[in-house]
């Protein structure tokens, strides 16, 4: 794997949504990270930028070579109250931008962010346990596994997994927040 040193993160803006957009059709339509089966359209996308940036989340972008080259963001994990400490991240990278270590910048800038912002604890749900590279990123960065869901989405005419891991964020549960 080759870090690209052009690569830099910020966060991401309603001008990004057409390239976010792209990038997570790709994904939708050929992969199983996400278990939707039709991406969604630029308005979409623009509404859920929105909801994520309205409600204090991190939503970044990666740029490199001039373009938008992958995403990433933190969402609440569930809606009830007392998840409000408790974040779900999401990483798409363009498929041309693979295996260059955007994916890593994007967690690593991520986690720091949802730090920043007194986020305690970070939960990544990853579609597929044949996902072995998001498996991987994701316990290089400290997320411990917390369990597999055997057969919980149908997609591409296959039977998926959902693999649940956890990492605490700043203080974690040590103390009150």
């Amino acid at each position: 794997m080759t870090v690209m040193s052009s690569v830099s993160v910020r966060p991401a803006t309603p001008d990004d949504i057409e390239a976010i957009t792209a990038i997570y059709a790709h994904a939708v339509t050929h992969g199983t990270a996400s278990f939707e089966y039709d991406p969604p359209s630029v308005a979409e996308m623009a509404a859920r930028q929105k909801a994520l940036l309205d409600g204090g989340f991190p939503y970044l972008v990666a740029v490199a070579e001039g373009q938008v080259a992958g995403y990433a963001y933190a969402g609440p994990y569930r809606p009830r109250i007392a998840y409000r400490y408790t974040v779900e991240d999401s990483v798409y990278i363009g498929e041309r931008f693979h295996r260059r270590g955007i994916g890593r910048l994007l967690l690593t800038t991520l986690i720091a962010t949802a730090e920043e912002r007194c986020f305690r604890q970070m939960i990544a749900v990853i579609g597929d346990s044949a996902n072995t590279p998001s498996v991987a990123l994701h316990r290089s960065l400290g997320f411990s596994m917390v369990g597999t869901l055997s057969h919980v989405g149908f997609k591409h005419g296959r039977w998926l997994d959902s693999v649940l891991m956890q990492r605490p964020l700043g203080p974690g549960a040590e103390t009150p927040p």
